[in-house]
């Protein structure tokens, strides 16, 4: 399969790398000064890993992982918009503020959501939040935190959740999906990020996610 991945950070690096490794081809997509960034990441990838812009990356997968910062997702978004269209977006980002240092604020949160955001900005797309809860090192590798833990799906289009819970059990592992409804759900796992730095910073490692416990 091929995937698209819009963002040349470590998040998509490693997301990127895992699919790579699956046997899937991937484009990096990223703004023109990160292009030097993304060929080195592509080159130790070898021949199923390429990049170029948004707009390409976009164009080449048949799924999209949108893992940009906060703050340069709806950019991102717009910059791929008509090469999105009628496709799945894996949204990972989450609207963090670090303006003002640590610990960050979310600079959207309560009423809307980053996730809202992006779906409205891809009217003809099928936006799916997931992952946003946990490190890049967990995300790809639920086994990581050594106990099975959760991972939660948020977004309008049913068949596109569905897709996605699969190819998060299939391709990373994960046995835990949890369908939290639609995309306003993305206000509830993005301000769990204010938890989360919290958690780091007591616990001293990422290597840690949530586990769901109910009668």
């Amino acid at each position: 399969m091929k995937f698209g991945i819009l963002g040349t950070g470590i998040v998509g690096q490693t997301i990127g790398s895992k699919l790579a490794m699956r046997g899937h081809e991937v484009m990096l997509g990223g703004r023109a000064k990160t292009h030097e960034k993304a060929e080195a990441w592509a080159t130790s990838q070898g021949k199923a890993a390429s990049y170029g812009d948004f707009a390409s990356a976009a164009r080449f997968g048949e799924i999209a992982f949108l893992c940009t910062k906060g703050d340069g997702a709806l950019a991102a978004a717009e910059a791929a918009k008509g090469e999105l269209a009628g496709k799945i977006v894996i949204d990972i980002t989450n609207p963090l503020d670090f303006s003002k240092g640590f610990p960050p604020h979310l600079f959207v949160s309560n009423t809307d959501s980053l996730g809202e955001q992006l779906q409205a900005a891809l009217p003809e797309s099928q936006v799916v939040k997931a992952l946003n809860t946990m490190s890049c090192e967990v995300m790809v590798d639920a086994a990581r935190v050594g106990a099975d833990s959760d991972v939660f799906v948020s977004g309008n289009d049913d068949t596109a959740k569905a897709t996605v819970s699969g190819l998060l059990r299939e391709q990373f592992g994960w046995k835990h999906v949890v369908d939290l409804g639609d995309i306003t759900t993305a206000r509830g796992t993005e301000a769990y990020l204010l938890l989360w730095v919290r958690l780091y910073g007591a616990l001293k490692t990422a290597d840690f996610n949530l586990r769901l416990v109910r009668k």
